[in-house]
């Protein structure tokens, strides 16, 4: 789960004022997190990503993980 207060704009600039960290995503991230923001489950999300990025499922499912590895090392997601 995100932190509610979490903020991204149009660009893919993130903002976690609880700690007053921010991050740039890409693309591909900017859309996992929308996904995430929206309670999407992980595989539907995999699903998402693998569709609308033209990359096989494997590739999307490693993307995601990656991505979500990432979040939870910076204390985005739990």
């Amino acid at each position: 789960m995100l932190p509610k207060s979490l903020a991204i704009n149009e660009s893919g600039f993130l903002f976690n004022p609880q700690t007053g960290d921010s991050f740039k995503v890409n693309a591909t991230g900017q859309f996992i997190i929308e996904l995430l923001q929206k309670e999407t489950p992980i595989p539907e999300t995999v699903h998402k990503i693998s569709e609308t990025f033209m990359v096989s499922a494997e590739n999307a499912e490693r993307d995601v993980a990656d991505f979500l590895q990432l979040l939870r090392y910076h204390q985005l997601f739990t």
